[in-house]
């Protein structure tokens, strides 16, 4: 069975009072079925996972390197994250592809070492307008989605989590509809399906995500949680959108 997951991805934002706040709302908080975590800046991940100790969230990490260690100054290993308290670690998000220029082979590779250290890979994909418009992003997001996956044997594979995250909807304030959303992450488990069993593969819709439209989108087929940037900073936003996932 599918693990619905709700994930907050702060970004480079959020600050000690922010870690404060989502802990205080996480103790009042009945998340039901849905896995609950947030990613925040690496500085604030110990602290945050402290606070949350005695609640149903989790932390993650927003990246990670792809070495276990050496001589790599500003670099965060997979191994710290996890002894930070971290449970997840997004990779390859859209804003670290474009900004940062990290393809999908590192991404696999980053993959590999999160999940030797027990960590659970959020592997983002999605398309820009001009693919989507062009109507090639099907074969675009198959393409990055294997390539990201590459040299994952099948145990590896049933451990990851995939995002999909059009990158024209980020932070937008444009939403895929969900007739959309739902043909697209569809399209990426019979994409897995090829390799894995891929209806035990949660799969995550990431794009300006926000309590109006989070309940119809997790109600698609497919779809079985969200990435969530901007609403997760608010903790009313972010609560109402775990209540919307069940």
């Amino acid at each position: 069975m599918r693990k619905t997951i709700v994930a907050g991805n702060w970004k480079l934002n959020g600050d000690p009072s922010l870690c404060a706040a989502f802990a205080v709302a996480a103790r009042a908080f009945e998340s039901g079925d849905a896995e609950v975590l947030i990613c925040p800046p690496a500085i604030w991940l110990a602290t945050l996972a402290d606070q949350l100790a005695s609640t149903s969230f989790h932390v993650g990490g927003q990246n990670l390197a792809s070495e276990k260690a050496g001589a790599y100054t500003g670099e965060i290993s997979a191994a710290m994250l996890s002894a930070a308290g971290a449970k997840y670690c997004i990779l390859g998000h859209s804003e670290r592809r474009t900004i940062f220029a990290e393809n999908s082979a590192l991404v696999a590779q980053k993959a590999l070492v999160a999940i030797e250290e027990n960590l659970i890979p959020i592997i983002c994909v999605g398309e820009a307008l001009d693919c989507r418009e062009a109507g090639k992003a099907k074969a675009f997001v198959e393409q990055q989605l294997l390539e990201s996956l590459d040299g994952l044997d099948r145990e590896s594979l049933s451990k990851v989590v995939i995002a999909y995250e059009p990158i024209w909807a980020i932070g937008t304030g444009v939403t895929a509809s969900t007739d959309q959303a739902q043909e697209m992450h569809a399209h990426i488990r019979s994409v897995l399906a090829q390799r894995v069993d891929s209806q035990a593969i949660s799969l995550l819709y990431g794009g300006s995500v926000k309590p109006s439209n989070a309940k119809e989108l997790i109600a698609q087929k497919d779809i079985d949680g969200a990435l969530v940037g901007g609403a997760s900073l608010n903790v009313d936003d972010f609560l109402a959108i775990v209540e919307a996932a069940g």
